[in-house]
């Protein structure tokens, strides 16, 4: 008589955590995430295509005013992609309403089957759900992400914006993964928008994207694609001046 039981299905072990707790984490967490997008948009260096220096950056391209560079960040087997455009005729308080999770997801891929906020944490801190359909293209297809967003106003005026998946034990705690979907991995990404001292209808936007879709996906064709996510501020651009009244928390 065989006395053995079936293997038990793999799942993800989840944690439950207060709001308190968890807002505590995704503000420590996040300072990381700031700096880092600081860094990336450093505009003290010249950026009009030769901004390859000593800080890992490497240019691969610049094209009608923007600068596209990528990065390979610490033990992480996916490179960070970099987009920095100055924009004119657009101030930074109008670009910072679509610079957000949301907006950004809808121009990666338009199979987008739900974006939403499902928990907001503090005046400028919440929680996103993004979920892709099996429409979308392979690297979003049947994806979905569990993000935080932070939004910050440096003492400058610089905009910072930043994104990030959170653990997956929270993530999970906070919203199980459904069974025919993959749960991907946004790291350190977000937008740092700068405001020209000698205009207050320009601004410099720096946009980085450091993407690991999961599943089995080769690096290298990730590596290749997410270059394309971080091509999309001209849309945004557009969008920003034929909607300047638009408000965060939108949901699409």
């Amino acid at each position: 008589m065989n006395n053995s039981s079936p293997a038990a299905p793999y799942t993800t072990s989840s944690w439950s955590v207060s709001d308190d707790s968890l807002r505590r984490y995704v503000f420590f967490a996040s300072e990381s995430c700031i700096q880092e997008l600081l860094s990336a948009s450093d505009s003290n260096r010249d950026w009009n295509g030769n901004g390859n220096g000593n800080d890992g950056w490497k240019v691969l391209a610049f094209e009608e005013g923007v600068e596209i560079a990528k990065r390979r960040s610490g033990s992480e087997s996916f490179h960070a992609f970099r987009s920095r455009w100055l924009l004119k005729s657009v101030s930074p308080e109008q670009f910072i309403t679509v610079a957000n999770a949301i907006d950004a997801a809808k121009q990666w891929d338009s199979d987008l089957v739900e974006a939403r906020y499902i928990k907001d944490l503090d005046e400028n801190l919440s929680i996103i759900r993004l979920r892709y359909g099996e429409n979308a293209k392979p690297l979003f297809r049947n994806r979905e992400f569990i993000v935080y967003e932070r939004r910050e106003t440096m003492d400058d005026g610089t905009l910072v914006v930043a994104i990030a998946s959170l653990p997956k034990e929270i993530a999970a705690g906070l919203h199980p993964k459904q069974n025919n979907s993959i749960r991907g991995l946004l790291l350190q990404s977000g937008w740092v928008v700068e405001k020209l001292d000698d205009d207050d209808d320009s601004c410099l936007i720096t946009y980085v994207v450091q993407l690991d879709p999961a599943g089995w996906l080769p690096k290298f064709f990730v590596n290749r694609f997410n270059t394309k996510l971080v091509m999309i501020i001209e849309n945004l651009w557009k969008q920003a001046q034929a909607h300047p009244s638009l408000i965060n928390h939108q949901t699409g």
